[in-house]
């Protein structure tokens, strides 16, 4: 199992904090795949951090998290979806 954190830097803040609620939960309901999945704000990004079975699923994540961006931000942002880390965990984590 892998935890993947991924970030999206230019989200306006006026949006920011409920965009990661809504991400959070459109992951919970709607993409079940992933695991242990949270959408938190920082104050200048959204990052996202999820479990997979593989450092693979990093590149789907972050479609995934596209995609949620899309349907979750309609103000219209110049940003880009980078991966922060992805770390491999412990048996049974």
């Amino acid at each position: 199992m892998y935890r993947i954190v991924l970030s999206c830097s230019g989200v306006p803040e006026s949006v920011g904090p409920e965009a990661a609620t809504d991400i959070t939960m459109e992951f919970a309901e709607h993409r079940p795949w992933h695991q242990n999945v949270l959408c938190s704000w920082d104050g200048k990004r959204l990052r996202l951090q999820a479990d997979g079975e593989s450092e693979v699923s990093s590149a789907a994540l972050s479609d995934e998290f596209s995609d949620a961006l899309s349907a979750y931000v309609a103000e219209p942002f110049d940003g880009s979806i980078n991966v922060e880390s992805i770390t491999q965990l412990a048996a049974g984590a």
